[in-house]
């Protein structure tokens, strides 16, 4: 099969990779300089440092030869979700394509699945999402991920795609619940570092009560998968999409694995950085900044409440400390938990 990926940063190069040694890939960068160096080098060093690539993997700067590629076979956008609007509408309307970023799109509050659907109602498209570090799935390191729309045939070219002993495919028919999945962990993963990072600042000095721990971690992703669940039901998705890969798997890893960005953000914030730092050093996007108050604002238009994703947007506004987020949430009134 003929698979063009759009988008040549960590998680296009990744998927790339692992497709080379059985399809025609094609991956397309937006900087012309970057494609020439990566075809140079045989790797991205800009992003995927020490990962060679397989010896078919093509690259392009060149967005129309990059498409034409493709014209019977599959594309797939691997840009940031800031990108994504444009990338589908600059995709042919026959084009099958799948889409990897996760989150709400900034300004809109839209979802991919919605995005595409404003934009090509009746095209073939979905989304790929699951826990996973692009770093490993490029390593070849065991991942599962999960192709998710109402197009069966899209479905199968997916797995027929990316399927092998050691990236497996899983389906859903439920893309509303799998990009709420994939956007509301990014949120989650901000509130967990920001716990993680106050506890290991109590490490570091003499323990103090309130300060948070390991139960605080657990309490903290057990309630956020809530937050999600309630969020993605109201929205129409099936709840039990949510202890599946792309909603408690995701949810896990990112909230704990430290090659998580959005992670990473909240444990810098919690050091005392301030946001405008820590996303510079960073060096790549980290979705949960941009998808919180999003998803927020799509939480309130539904009637859902979501204290921990309200807690994440104050830090990230300035108008919450770190340690006001603890009390804030831990000050809540006790409630049933269902």
């Amino acid at each position: 099969m003929n698979v063009t990926i759009l988008g040549a940063g960590a998680w296009g190069t990744a998927l790339a990779v692992q497709a080379a040694p059985r399809h025609a890939v094609q991956l397309w960068a937006r900087d012309a300089a970057h494609a020439r160096a990566m075809a140079e080098a045989r790797c991205n060093h800009r992003y995927l440092d020490g990962v060679a690539w397989p010896p078919a993997l093509a690259v392009t700067s060149d967005l129309a030869t990059a498409l034409a590629h493709a014209a019977d076979g599959l594309v797939v956008i691997a840009t940031p979700m800031s990108g994504l609007r444009a990338m589908l509408a600059s995709v042919p309307d026959d084009a099958r394509v799948l889409w990897v970023c996760k989150g709400f799109e900034a300004g809109s509050g839209q979802l991919g699945h919605e995005i595409a659907h404003e934009l090509r109602p009746h095209a073939h498209a979905g989304v790929l999402s699951g826990p996973s570090f692009a770093l490993e799935v490029a390593r070849g390191q065991p991942t599962a991920l999960v192709a998710a729309c109402a197009d069966e045939a899209l479905r199968q070219a997916a797995t027929d795609t990316f399927h092998t002993d050691l990236l497996r495919i899983y389906t859903s028919a439920d893309a509303v619940g799998v990009e709420v999945g994939g956007a509301v962990k990014n949120v989650m993963a901000i509130a967990t570092g920001l716990c993680d990072g106050l506890a290991a600042g109590a490490a570091l000095g003499v323990d103090q009560p309130g300060r948070p721990g390991l139960n605080a971690r657990a309490a903290l992703i057990t309630r956020g998968l809530a937050e999600m669940t309630r969020l993605g039901v109201a929205l129409g998705a099936r709840p039990e999409t949510f202890m599946g890969l792309s909603g408690l798997g995701d949810l896990v890893l990112t909230a704990t694995g430290d090659l998580s960005r959005n992670r990473q953000v909240g444990l810098r914030l919690a050091a005392g950085l301030p946001l405008v730092q820590v996303l510079a050093e960073l060096g790549h996007v980290a979705e949960g900044v941009y998808s919180a108050p999003m998803v927020l604002a799509r939480a309130r238009a539904a009637g859902v409440e979501m204290p921990i994703t309200e807690a994440v947007v104050g830090v990230l506004d300035g108008q919450l400390t770190v340690p006001d987020v603890v009390r804030s949430l831990m000050g809540r009134g006790p409630r049933a938990e269902a």
